[in-house]
């Protein structure tokens, strides 16, 4: 007698029927989640976007205080230059993320900014991500790193926002997270 019992066996298929009847073990269910954008991605996207306002601000903005000649005070951080800048560089990054969800770097290399819950981004979300978020992380430099370390590649801006910035029409597939079932047994009181 073998040591296995009947129930524990399968029968072997004899003929293509009881091959195609054969039980077979359960597939794993997967499921397809969008791709968060790395640092490296981030970075170069980052430096596009500052050749593009450096470009804006050097085209329409310096000229006019050229004419005026106060290129003198122009470097001071309470200069009308200096302020007009800043609400140029801040304005960029709200305007575009609120509008288009991306701006032109981000465009180039197929990034888009998403809420985490997927809706659509606020106000509130874009203006803690774009201009608080970002005036910390320009300040110090080190908040950017935590793109490359952190879950999901957020950075602190990302964090504070309820953002992740994500790769257009990339996927990864993974399996299914089972959910554990907790089932209702009375708990004997001990004594």
């Amino acid at each position: 007698m073998s040591e296995f019992h009947d129930e524990q066996q399968l029968p072997q298929p004899q003929t293509p029927e009881d091959i195609l009847l054969a039980p077979r073990p359960q597939a794993k269910e997967m499921v397809m989640e969008t791709k968060t954008a790395g640092f490296w991605m981030r970075f170069w996207a980052y430096m596009i976007d500052l050749l593009v306002i450096g470009a804006v601000t050097s085209i329409v903005i310096k000229p006019v205080f050229y004419l005026l000649d106060a290129r003198a005070e122009q470097y001071a951080w309470y200069a009308p230059f200096t302020i007009i800048s800043a609400i140029i560089f801040y304005g960029y990054f709200v305007c575009m993320t609120k509008y288009l969800g991306q701006t032109v770097g981000k465009m180039i290399f197929g990034l888009r900014v998403i809420a985490d819950d997927g809706g659509e981004l606020t106000w509130s979300a874009v203006v803690f991500r774009e201009w608080i978020g970002r005036f910390i992380c320009v300040k110090t430099v080190i908040f950017y790193v935590l793109v490359a370390v952190v879950p999901n590649n957020k950075g602190l801006h990302d964090l504070i926002a309820d953002t992740v910035v994500i790769h257009e029409g990339t996927f990864l597939r993974k399996e299914k997270e089972e959910q554990p079932v907790w089932k209702n047994e009375p708990v004997e009181p001990t004594m």
